[in-house]
């Protein structure tokens, strides 16, 4: 008769086999000597194995890392199996050389070798052992990124100087240097052909690198049209070289509007203003923007400003702008200004631009003043543009944006004919302290110089993109200078919210007046399915003023893009 077992006893039966299966192996690696065994431990090699083949593998890195370091003769004097569990690796690691000096007899060009800094005053490579193979990778992927990307490097004819150095002979095996010979683009097969040549400035025929044609395509992505899908291919056959693209063509166009209103100081009515800003990008596959503003405001001022941009006109490496601007305050005077100027895209970030401005302003008043009268001025623009996109982010694409102009000519007026000059300067930061938090600095300037001036020829701000808390173009002054500042919290991907602190400095020389301004508020973002609504509540005051909850100025702006 069968005893009966205890389940207590089977399950420690069965957690004992279990145990005796999965057992551990260990190595113990050591030197012929206790300097050896130092030299080897140094090199942090695993001791625990789950199986045999671990353990023999971790032997055979350990041997390649001994040469590497310089034991190029050691050997492995013995590997057996000490107990059970432990087996026993026994070095001798013998002479440790420190360098090898390489003659590379010309085979491989002199300005890819002294990028490695091994080049000694006889112009051969002298190498540390331990960066040997470091070095002829990156002289490989150097060779490689020049067009040939088949290259191999080998060091052959090792020999012994002395106790410390090795000499060698470095052997090439290059293929014929590669071009490309064909592109095709994947995905967007519209993509304006000139953005490819003058953009990116990749062509057929140009010497093929793999890197650099990576490098040169992320530019892409501070495309507001487009944007690269994934990293660029390339397919070898025996006689070509085929370049595949991945882009994809990305909302572009914009529709900006907001709604503003007030309580009017004279009347007590709530009066309302807004504006029209419709953005039409890369509609016809050229890369080309036509921006239409309309604006009307409480003071019965109306601006309309027209700008159409180009680039790369006929395949050539400038393109053209082209702007039409009236302005018109109630029934004081109209001023028309029309400006053409060409463009030089130095890169993705960076635009310059050179052309001409021409102003025309009526005086509309029945009763002619000092002030308002008719002139006409022409000048000569420069304009220089700095753009940091940073695309993850959709409710702030921009990161840093810097725009320089000055422009100098004449003004005439009554027959008098004077010299003018104007500096404008519009600049941005995103400082980003965290994925929530940041910190959004911008200051706006304009600075016209004169011997006189014309109240119709004074630059105007203030409103929800200049000063908040004001009037749209309410202020007019031959200098001002605005600060504003938004410290900003994302709650999520979609909203944020922020504080409005912003101050201006301004001088207007016709009434002989200097000033300070300051507006203080709050907003937030929405990002909506119709696009981003925007919300800001300020209220401003002049230096010696207080603050007046009536003369708050809420505006409401909505940014949908399609």
């Amino acid at each position: 008769m069968l005893r009966k077992i205890s389940p207590l006893l089977l399950l420690l039966f069965i957690l004992w086999s279990s145990e005796a299966f999965t057992q551990n192996l260990y190595l113990s690696a050591v030197g012929i000597s206790e300097k050896e065994t130092k030299v080897i431990d140094s090199l942090g090699y695993q001791k625990s194995f789950q199986d045999f083949s671990s353990l023999d593998s971790e032997v055979n890195i350990l041997k390649k890392k001994l040469i590497k370091i310089g034991y190029i003769e050691s050997e492995l004097l013995d590997f057996k199996k000490q107990n059970d569990t432990t087996y026993y690796a026994n070095f001798s690691l013998k002479n440790k050389y420190r360098s090898i000096i390489i003659e590379h007899n010309g085979l491989v060009d002199m300005s890819i070798l002294k990028l490695t800094d091994f080049l000694d005053d006889n112009n051969k490579l002298v190498i540390p052992i331990e960066f040997v193979e470091p070095t002829l990778q990156s002289i490989n992927s150097e060779i490689a990124n020049r067009g040939n990307p088949f290259s191999t490097l080998v060091v052959t004819d090792i020999k012994k100087i002395d106790t410390n150095t090795l000499t060698g002979t470095l052997s090439v095996t290059a293929s014929k240097p590669r071009t490309i010979d064909k592109l095709i683009i994947k995905g967007y097969e519209k993509f304006p052909k000139s953005f490819i040549k003058r953009y990116l400035r990749i062509k057929t025929g140009q010497t093929f690198s793999l890197e650099k044609i990576k490098e040169k395509t992320r530019d892409l992505n501070d495309l507001v049209f487009a944007n690269q899908i994934k990293d660029p291919e390339v397919l070898f056959t025996q006689d070509s070289t085929i370049l595949y693209m991945y882009i994809e063509k990305t909302k572009s166009n914009t529709f900006d509007g907001f709604l503003g209103f007030g309580t009017n100081e004279a009347t007590n009515k709530i009066e309302f203003d807004g504006y029209l800003d419709l953005n039409l990008t890369n509609n016809l596959n050229y890369g080309e923007s036509l921006q239409l503003l309309y604006k009307s405001d409480e003071n019965d001022q109306q601006t309309f400003d027209l700008k159409l941009s180009a680039p790369y006109i006929f395949n050539s490496p400038v393109g053209i702008d082209l702007n039409l601007n009236i302005f018109k305050r109630d029934t004081s005077f109209v001023t028309v200004s029309q400006a053409a100027k060409i463009n030089y895209q130095i890169n993705s970030k960076h635009l310059i631009s050179a052309g001409i401005n021409t102003v025309t302003s009526t005086d509309l008043l029945e009763i002619p003043t000092a002030a308002i009268t008719d002139y006409k001025s022409n000048q000569f623009l420069i304009n220089y543009t700095f753009t940091n996109r940073q695309n993850y982010d959709f409710l702030f694409p921009i990161n840093f944006l810097l725009d320089v102009s000055t422009g100098f000519g004449n003004r005439t007026y009554n027959a008098i004919d004077e010299r003018q000059s104007n500096f404008y300067i519009n600049t941005f930061k995103i400082f980003n302290l965290n994925d929530r938090n940041s910190i959004y600095g911008r200051i706006s300037s304009n600075y016209l110089i004169s011997d006189s001036y014309l109240e119709n020829e004074l630059p105007r701000f203030g409103g929800i993109n200049s000063i908040r808390g004001f009037e749209e173009n309410s202020l007019i002054a031959n200098l001002y200078g605005v600060l504003n500042t938004e410290y900003r919290y994302k709650l999520n991907n979609s909203i944020y919210v922020h504080s409005v602190i912003d101050a201006a400095y301004f001088e207007n020389q016709i009434s002989n007046q200097k000033g300070k301004l300051f507006g203080f508020g709050f907003g937030f973002g929405l990002l909506t399915k119709a696009g981003l609504f925007r919300f800001n509540y300020t209220s401003g005051k002049t230096e010696n003023q207080k603050f007046r909850l009536s003369d708050s100025k809420i505006h409401l702006s909505l940014t949908t893009r399609f």
